[in-house]
């Protein structure tokens, strides 16, 4: 009888190597999250709505009811790429600088979980719940849009993506609502740290790249932040900070505008391809500012 009790192993076994058998090793995927700059402002330029190289793919993580997608199914990655209502982002030229440089067998693929105006602190697995009740009610809305737990719901969607893919980095683009916040760069450690538990991944093999807020060269208004945000490689070695200088921002000087979130985005692909050993061929789109392009070390 003892062979009846072991088909449950058994069963559970064949599964996980069905499941591991039918990654595709050769799909990159990256997390994103943060807060309006990632979640894409709106204004969606003629020359960004495509055509897209199919090899670039966004994981849907809520319904476009507007763009006929459903939550939890891949794309092509035409923006908006966080929600229905969102614009160009950094995501969109990330991964098509990515894809642009990667041998022609790589696809990239890239899952979006965002909140306008939010703090870190509304990442925190643990007790993102006292900030999200002082939330005001457009942005409880948006988190209403993630299950109540934009966390939770990020983590939910990485791993759905882990069945198709392999997770190769993590983009973050936040910190206007932390501006001069002197702890965000230990609360970032630990989301960073808890994502990499609850994903089992390894650090070394999944870095963190974080972009800087409108800089002061564009009167960002949060410019001071991203002396804090660039001192983050301290607290996390696997961290990687992307510079804004020269990105153009919109009158509010929180808001990059297309042209600035082309140019942001292709920097953080051009860090990206730098950490993962290929050259730098071209990107989809020349940068804003010809001074502006950060030197990148060689692969």
């Amino acid at each position: 009888m003892k062979w009846i009790f072991r088909l449950p192993l058994l069963a559970a076994l064949v599964l996980c190597q069905a499941r591991a058998f039918s990654q595709d090793t050769n799909f990159w995927i990256f997390l994103c999250f943060g807060q309006s700059n990632m979640e894409g402002f709106p204004g969606i330029e003629d020359q960004d709505k495509g055509p897209v190289d199919e090899r670039f793919q966004v994981l849907a993580a809520v319904d476009f009811p507007k763009q006929g997608r459903t939550n939890g199914h891949w794309y092509p990655a035409i923006p908006p790429l966080c929600g229905p209502s969102a614009g160009l982002g950094p995501a969109d030229y990330f991964g098509r600088t990515l894809v642009s440089n990667l041998p022609p067998h790589i696809k990239v693929g890239v899952v979006n979980v965002s909140v306008a105006g939010c703090k870190i602190e509304l990442f925190e697995k643990d007790t993102f719940q006292a900030y999200a009740a002082t939330a005001p009610q457009w942005m409880t809305n948006i988190i209403a849009g993630y299950g109540g737990n934009p966390y939770k719901h990020l983590v939910a969607m990485a791993k759905l993506a882990q069945e198709e893919g392999v997770i190769k980095g993590i983009l973050l683009h936040q910190g206007e609502s932390n501006t001069n916040d002197k702890q965000w760069t230990n609360k970032v450690k630990e989301i960073y740290n808890s994502l990499l538990r609850d994903l089992k991944l390894n650090a070394e093999a999944v870095p963190l790249l974080v972009g800087g807020l409108v800089a002061e060269d564009q009167k960002g208004a949060c410019a001071s932040m991203n002396k804090i945000i660039a001192d983050l490689p301290r607290t996390i070695p696997t961290a990687h900070f992307v510079p804004s200088e020269g990105c153009a921002s919109r009158p509010d000087h929180l808001h990059f505008t297309p042209a600035g979130y082309r140019a942001m985005g292709s920097r953080y692909g051009q860090k990206a391809l730098s950490l993962l050993g290929y050259p730098i061929a071209e990107t989809p789109h020349p940068l804003s500012h010809p001074k502006a392009q950060p030197d990148l070390p060689k692969p």
